[in-house]
């Protein structure tokens, strides 16, 4: 462990056991920005599972921080709902989107199922060619022995021309849909933009684009790209008419194929050089490649957390949620449960209970993508050790300042070639 992470934890243990729970303030996008986190959570699991927060920039919430109470809360959609958003954040009543995540059964299942097929297993056969052949591509291209950007270089360049070919999206003008990603689960406390009605406009941009794709991909046949399959739909076909619901559900795709993706991509290369001896065993045996996705989702938690929403009074834990109440999901608290992850603060790629994370949610919003996600994350990995000794972080990490995406901007990497 480097001298200025076991400062920054050391640190954060001192503020998160200094103070009474009742003041504990884990929210904060300084705390996850400085990746400073996870004190305050330990100390909830042990202490206040089910902690109460009365007064918060979000207003009151509870706070579900270990591993068999998220279970619970995200299996239960009967009485937690997410029909008032998925996020800590309120959504504001002069620009509310709706999206599939964001409904209860039966429109829930009515809609995903529409746009399932683009990861079903035929689909994601016909795709790992195609990831492959880009992932080497781009691994190709970067300047060995020389320090750049793995975030830009490699993390979203991938991601987002998945994201292209999964919207059969302009390829030349990919990037918009990282910046319209970053723009739907960021405002101005990410710096992006400095007031919320250009975050606004954005969305808007973004939605005027794709109603402009829509209508081309109504008049031709049926394809197999999810504007196709959402305008050919035969649940979904006047989506169209809804605007606003159109762009919740836009939004909940482009960051769902590529937050999740993106993030563990950086993370993974951060966490194998924060265990060294993770990368060597890694290297001795590539084929705990597929084992190590799972756990470095697990480390990563590329989603913190999801909120929910009580639809009657509900006893959990020994304490009494209220209908009306907030509920937020830690998944970053219960991926570091050690009740159920030994040496959870750990990255340990052979880890047998790896795939038991919480990162991809559980019951009807269990994430949509998370197959292609995996197999992303191994192509690239499998690509990486067939040409480089070391992907080695040579600065510090520059992450996204939120409580809720678990990113990074900035990651400056060498490149060491095979021996």
């Amino acid at each position: 462990m480097n001298l200025f992470r076991k400062a920054n934890l050391d640190q954060a243990r001192i503020d998160a056991y200094g103070k009474p729970l009742a003041e504990l303030d884990f929210t904060h996008w300084d705390l996850w920005q400085k990746d400073q986190v996870y004190p305050y959570f330990e100390r909830l699991r042990a202490e206040d599972p089910i902690h109460y927060t009365p007064e918060s920039r979000y207003g009151p919430f509870w706070s579900v921080t270990n591993f068999e109470d998220i279970k619970a809360v995200d299996k239960n959609n009967e009485v937690f709902s997410s029909a008032s958003g998925i996020s800590i954040v309120d959504i504001p009543a002069d620009f509310e989107t709706e999206s599939f995540i964001g409904m209860d059964q039966p429109k829930h299942d009515v809609q995903r199922k529409t746009v399932t097929p683009v990861v079903a297993p035929r689909n994601l056969a016909a795709l790992e060619g195609v990831i492959r052949r880009r992932a080497g591509d781009i691994l190709d291209s970067l300047p060995v022995g020389e320090t750049f950007n793995w975030v830009d270089r490699v993390s979203i360049e991938l991601t987002t021309q998945m994201l292209a070919t999964l919207f059969d999206f302009p390829f030349e003008e990919r990037r918009k849909l990282t910046w319209w990603s970053d723009l739907a689960t960021g405002g101005r406390e990410t710096g992006l933009v400095k007031t919320n009605a250009e975050r606004r406009q954005g969305l808007l941009e973004c939605l005027e684009v794709f109603t402009g794709l829509w209508h081309e991909r109504a008049k031709g046949e049926p394809g197999n790209d999810l504007i196709s399959m959402l305008a050919h739909g035969e649940t979904t076909h006047d989506m169209i008419n809804r605007p606003m619901e159109y762009l919740g559900n836009l939004t909940l795709l482009i960051v769902g194929g590529n937050d999740t993706t993106r993030n563990s991509i950086s993370g993974g290369v951060l966490a194998l050089n924060q265990f060294p001896r993770e990368y060597d065993k890694l290297r001795a045996n590539p084929a705990l490649v597929p084992n190590m996705v799972a756990e470095i989702i697990r480390w990563q938690t590329p989603l913190s957390h999801m909120r929910r929403t009580a639809l009657t009074d509900f006893e959990l834990g020994g304490k009494t949620i209220r209908k009306g109440d907030k509920v937020v999901m830690w998944y970053v608290s219960g991926n570091r449960d050690k009740t159920v992850f030994e040496d959870a603060d750990q990255l340990i790629i052979d880890r047998a209970n790896a795939r038991n994370h919480v990162s991809f949610g559980f019951g009807i919003h269990r994430c949509m993508g998370n197959r292609l996600a995996e197999m992303q994350l191994r192509i690239v990995w499998e690509e990486i050790l067939q040409r480089f000794h070391a992907v080695e972080v040579v600065g510090e990490p520059q992450r996204v300042r939120s409580n809720f995406v678990r990113g990074y901007s900035e990651l400056p990497v060498r490149l060491h070639p095979l021996q």
